[in-house]
């Protein structure tokens, strides 16, 4: 009861104020402390002239060692807080930051801006921001998918799998979390670089949000509007998605707003070939991403409604 309390009311910080810049410009964040760890150990243990077993094996240490110090540093910090009032604010405090609802939100409506404006310039910019794929290279329907992409996604990896792995796990979970979805997006590549020193990490991520990514998918399908077309979609299109998990919330999506997904694209100086999920929709339109932003600002009522239940039972 007392850790969903927790989770929620930092679900709710977040959602209020994020990250504060100022904060942010003073002591960074976690997740770039996460990274300079991660950083260091790619540059020293991922080593090009090591044959691949070698460089497999020193990824999967370099994941464990990173995932260790998280949950013994979350234990020990869990531990040190205790239980009763101020606990509870503490734990408040050290859950809100591990959660990117508003960052999410904002960064999305950043290209949601533009896009209604028809500024494709500015619109290319905001998006090079949240995925990986050349944004030279995108049309309007090509910067909206972009971003619904980013904002389904990030939902689960964002939002829900740190509450999930909070709820079973407290401080040590979500902290545990954090360190291996930030891992799969430093190191989770099929780059020359990364293919074997970041195998571990990714295939690590992949179990990590396997449940997570299929609450999202079932949350947004219930807050879609048109639940069982949703759910219909995901049930045919989920497995399609190159990602065993985010087809899930990518699918429901779709089907939420009525528009394809995914489908062929430049990503990493590659063309991919990626089939569309939910093709019978339409292309998407600049207005398609403000509408995705209400679909998520409502997947995140209904999971703090869920966590509320939780503490209340």
């Amino acid at each position: 009861m007392t850790t969903s309390a927790i989770l929620l009311l930092a679900l709710a910080v977040d959602a209020l104020i994020g990250w504060p810049d100022a904060l942010y410009r003073k002591i960074g964040h976690p997740v770039t402390w996460l990274g300079k760890l991660i950083s260091h150990m790619d540059k020293s243990l991922n080593r090009m002239e090591w044959h691949p077993p070698t460089r497999r094996l020193m990824g999967l240490l370099t994941a464990a060692f990173i995932i260790l110090i998280c949950i013994v540093s979350g234990q020990i910090i869990q531990n040190a807080v205790g239980q009763g009032i101020l606990g509870f604010l503490i734990s408040v405090l050290l859950a809100w930051p591990l959660l990117a609802s508003r960052s999410l939100y904002s960064h999305v409506k950043d290209v949601a801006q533009p896009l209604e404006l028809m500024d494709l310039r500015s619109a290319r910019e905001a998006v090079s921001m949240i995925v990986g794929r050349d944004p030279k290279q995108l049309d309007t329907a090509g910067v909206g998918r972009a971003a619904i992409e980013s904002l389904a996604e990030n939902t689960s990896d964002g939002v829900v799998a740190p509450i999930f792995w909070g709820l079973i796990f407290g401080l040590p979970g979500i902290l545990a979390y954090k360190a291996i979805n930030t891992m799969d997006s430093m190191i989770g590549y099929k780059t020359p670089k990364h293919l074997d020193f970041g195998w571990a990490a990714a295939r690590i991520d992949d179990l990590a949000n396997w449940v997570p990514a299929r609450l999202t998918g079932l949350i947004i399908a219930m807050m879609s509007g048109t639940p069982n077309t949703a759910l219909q979609t995901i049930r045919r299109d989920a497995g399609k998605h190159r990602s065993p998990n985010a087809g899930w919330p990518e699918s429901a999506m779709a089907a939420a707003l009525g528009v394809r997904l995914s489908g062929p694209r430049s990503y990493h100086d590659k063309q991919t070939n990626d089939p569309w999920l939910y093709a019978e929709g339409r292309d998407v339109e600049g207005s398609d991403v403000t509408r995705a932003l209400a679909v998520f600002k409502r997947s995140m009522f209904c999971l703090a409604g869920l966590l509320a239940i939780v503490a209340l039972i």
